[in-house]
């Protein structure tokens, strides 16, 4: 069976750990879709369009280079729910499983037809530093029907917030900075 990760993010902008996720996950999935997403809970700075760009660069910079992982703009939506069927319409014998970090576990059970969304796929949950893995909410997922994965702890504590409140360069590849500096983003208004 074709094992298909399904990473979105609304990463703004996406950092150094994405870029590590989706190389593990490209030595871990046979398939990995990614794609930028505008999460309903949040606001972004950027474009959808710009956040897409970014992904694409951290992937081109993956090295080794994975040939199963791509950027798949076409999955991007505001409900989760409907990326799922979108995928299950392409890949319908594929097992499916969507990752997302620890700051969503308490986010996702208000999420747009949760239940169902989480007895189609399985869960992959990456920790992040900062937020913990909380015991209650894994329960409540559980409760909900969700199979649910811890991804080992190995990304570099950077995010993209440190990046756009303190400019901490070191939570971006050298590709990604120079595409925040040639199209002049997350410049700080005084």
């Amino acid at each position: 069976m074709n094992k298909i990760a399904l990473f979105g993010t609304s990463a703004d902008p996406p950092t150094a750990a994405h870029q590590t996720i989706i190389s593990w996950l490209g030595d871990n999935y046979d398939r990995v879709l990614v794609w930028a997403s505008d999460n309903p809970f949040k606001c972004h700075q950027t474009s959808l369009k710009q956040r897409e760009a970014m992904l694409r660069l951290l992937i081109e910079d993956i090295d080794p280079p994975k040939s199963n992982i791509g950027v798949y703009p076409e999955l991007s939506h505001t409900r989760t729910w409907n990326t799922i069927e979108q995928v299950q319409e392409t890949w319908a014998e594929a097992e499916l499983t969507l990752v997302v970090g620890s700051d969503l576990i308490l986010q996702l059970p208000r999420w747009y037809l949760a239940a169902k969304l989480l007895k189609e796929v399985n869960l992959l949950i990456v920790p992040r530093p900062g937020n913990p893995i909380r015991e209650d909410a894994l329960a409540k997922l559980k409760e909900m029907g969700a199979r649910v994965a811890i991804a080992p702890s190995f990304t570099p504590d950077v995010s993209s917030t440190a990046y756009r409140k303190f400019q901490d360069t070191e939570a971006l590849t050298t590709t990604v900075k120079d595409y925040i500096d040639r199209e002049q983003l997350y410049i700080c208004h005084n």
